[in-house]
């Protein structure tokens, strides 16, 4: 199995478990408000269903591959349609006298019947509306639990770091410099050095103290906007672990590879200046694009000179090799008992949420705009190769990533909904039914057009 089929798979499945429970998650306080619950759906089935099922009066009814419900299904009408739709953008759960996708105006128009939507309390409607994100939220970090319960964690200290970090110049006008190794932040210890870039993109970090190569301490104030200017100048990664300068591979059809270079080649100078990490490569060779370079390399003990040409990107085809990585950063594993795994599990939980929400502002400049990304970038998330561990670490994110996009104050989301419900709460006047369909279709619209950019920005980076 390709690649490519492998990740669609783990993507799918993942998408099916979050997307059934989220549904649920609506479904099970809909019908203990005895509220009817029409239809449960995994993926939406516009034009025709791969699969309906009901029970009318008491017997198992099933259709395949079909374009509506058999009107004799019709007969029971307390019983709910589970289903299986074709086009795996979500799933929905149709629940009688409520303004929904569905756009049912026809029962709407009716007067109230007791069972429908529309004729609960507010507050049993609120818990409706929030269950899905509620069942996400608490999933995600059971996920969590799971994860570190049985496999564990694996994490860097800061002698850990064999050659210190390289510095970015970003950094460098801070007081930070090559070679230096992280000690704490914030005055508190860092448990896993090599998550510091994620701690000053996304977290408060006001002080990093680090031990410079000399063996001298420091404490680096932090700008309060230090992400943001990460951010705007694409130093996402200011702070990376120094290793040795060999090859790994050599891209096809690129000038690294007409140069002769090879796996296992160690690079000692570029156009005459000596390097001893990679990232002195990379300043070598990235700002000279679309130029002429020397490389000096040594292979088996003998020293050798080749000409290289950069690309646009300031590229030429080479990467690192995983073990020189590997050799330069000493990965330590810590295990967990049931209750530390509830205890860590709970706060991996909290700060990936926290994180993520972080992480949102920077969807709104110029940047963040085009790094939106669909079904294509959420699938790159997993691995080529079946992993569990990771799949579930993937589900997780993607739980909690649901949650809270689910929250968002956007008609058609849960978000939406649970705005209009807090208003008649708050105010003890319920928002018209005219209202709710308007909202409903401009949420159903303005979703439509960020799917349709976010999955166009993953075919534009997929094939240019």
């Amino acid at each position: 199995m390709s690649e490519f089929w492998i990740k669609a798979a783990q993507l799918l499945l993942s998408l099916s478990i979050l997307i059934v429970l989220h549904e649920m998650g609506h479904m099970i306080p809909a019908k203990l408000f005895k509220t009817r619950v029409e239809k449960f759906y995994l993926f939406f089935n516009p034009w025709f269903s791969l699969f309906r099922y009901k029970k009318v009066n008491g017997t198992k009814k099933y259709a395949w591959f079909s374009k509506a419900t058999p009107e004799s299904w019709e007969e029971d009408k307390n019983k709910t349609e589970f289903g299986i739709g074709w086009l795996p953008l979500g799933g929905f759960v149709k629940i009688s006298g409520m303004i929904d996708e569905s756009m049912d105006k026809e029962q709407m128009a009716k007067p109230a019947e007791p069972w429908e939507f529309r004729s609960k309390p507010a507050w049993q409607r609120l818990i409706i509306m929030v269950g899905g994100v509620v069942v996400n939220l608490i999933l995600g970090f059971l996920i969590y639990m799971m994860v570190l319960g049985i496999w564990g964690r694996n994490y860097s200290e800061s002698n850990d770091v064999a050659y210190g970090f390289a510095v970015e110049p970003l950094f460098e006008e801070l007081g930070f410099k090559d070679g230096d190794r992280v000690v704490s932040v914030n005055n508190e210890k860092l448990f896993d050095v090599a998550q510091i870039s994620r701690h000053l993109l996304m977290r408060d970090v006001e002080s990093v103290e680090v031990t410079h190569e000399n063996g001298t301490s420091e404490s680096i104030s932090i700008p309060d906007d230090i992400g943001m200017q990460m951010w705007k100048t694409d130093v996402i990664n200011p702070l990376i672990p120094r290793f040795h300068p060999i090859l790994d591979s050599v891209i096809k059809d690129r000038s690294a590879e007409g140069a002769g270079l090879q796996k296992g080649d160690s690079i000692v100078a570029v156009n005459g200046s000596p390097v001893h990490y990679w990232n002195d490569v990379v300043d070598l060779i990235k700002p000279n694009k679309l130029k002429d370079l020397t490389i000096t390399y040594a292979r088996n003990g003998n020293i050798k000179t080749v000409d290289v040409q950069t690309d646009s990107n300031g590229t030429i085809g080479i990467a690192p090799s995983q073990q020189a990585i590997n050799q330069a950063i000493s990965i330590q594993h810590q295990t967990f008992s049931f209750s530390e795994a509830i205890a860590e599990g709970f706060s991996y939980g909290y700060w990936t949420l926290h994180d993520y929400v972080v992480q949102f502002k920077y969807v709104f400049t110029k940047k963040g705009a085009t790094q939106v990304g669909g079904f294509g970038a959420i699938g790159n998330m997993f691995p080529g190769t079946w992993d569990w561990h990771q799949f579930w670490l993937n589900t997780a994110l993607i739980s909690i990533i649901l949650a809270f996009m689910n929250l968002l104050p956007i008609p058609a989301l849960d978000g939406g909904h649970v705005i209009f419900l807090l208003w008649e709460i708050v105010t003890g006047r319920a928002v018209s039914q005219k209202v709710l369909e308007r909202a409903q279709s401009v949420g159903m619209i303005l979703l439509l057009g960020l799917l349709l950019y976010a999955n166009g920005l993953d075919i534009i980076k997929g094939f240019f």
